[in-house]
């Protein structure tokens, strides 16, 4: 399986043919012109996570790719007819398996309402297993292989992060939800993690990994 970081919370996984891109948000742009997707996955509503400018784009680059969302994206314009993947629910994307687990989004405020939030476990027929939690730390899956690791949020702090990365005992990470850091606060983060936990958190930054 390669795994490539396409910027803030979109990344791109790719396993011989089969190629899926999950949370295609407007803090990323690398992304508007990808083609030959068999699915597109999203975690949740919130623009950083499926920007509703692009997407009808994305739909017509992409006619044949299947769009697997949390309930609640169905609303977002241009995504009518979505496939809705439930808590608990499990599909087959070309040779991978995707898992939806978690169902809320972190708490940023008690005073504003939460949302829906699934996190991804993609699964490769005898390979590895890749979790993307999307806007949550409170659900932790076995067997985990490599982790995506939101950098920095509103609805979370370093030691909650340093705890769920702990929890799910990956051997390798790397950093994600970052758009709204700046370099000196992604090295804090990436040093932290490093030096706190048991999973080798890699700088992918605009690259790949393979494992």
């Amino acid at each position: 399986m390669k795994i490539s970081h396409l910027g803030h919370s979109t990344v791109l996984v790719e396993a011989g043919s089969t190629r899926l891109l999950i949370d295609p948000g407007n803090y990323s742009q690398t992304w508007h012109d990808l083609t030959g997707l068999d699915a597109i996955l999203v975690t949740h509503a919130h623009p950083d996570h499926v920007d509703p400018e692009w997407v009808p784009q994305l739909r017509r680059n992409n006619p044949a790719a299947r769009w697997l969302v949390e309930p609640g994206v169905t609303q977002v314009a241009g995504l009518a007819g979505a496939e809705v993947c439930a808590p608990g629910s499990s599909q087959r994307a070309g040779t991978l398996t995707v898992e939806a687990v978690g169902g809320r989004h972190a708490v940023i405020h008690r005073d504003i309402p939460r949302i829906g939030n699934v996190g991804f476990v993609i699964t490769e027929a005898g390979g590895g297993r890749f979790f993307h939690p999307g806007d949550a730390l409170d659900t932790v899956p076995d067997g985990v292989g490599l982790l995506a690791i939101p950098a920095h949020a509103p609805w979370c702090a370093m030691k909650e992060t340093i705890d769920f990365v702990r929890a799910v005992g990956a051997p390798k990470g790397f950093l994600i939800h970052d758009g709204l850091i700046n370099e000196r606060g992604w090295a804090l983060t990436f040093a932290r993690l490093n030096e706190m936990t048991g999973t080798a958190v890699l700088d992918v930054r605009g690259a790949s990994v393979e494992w």
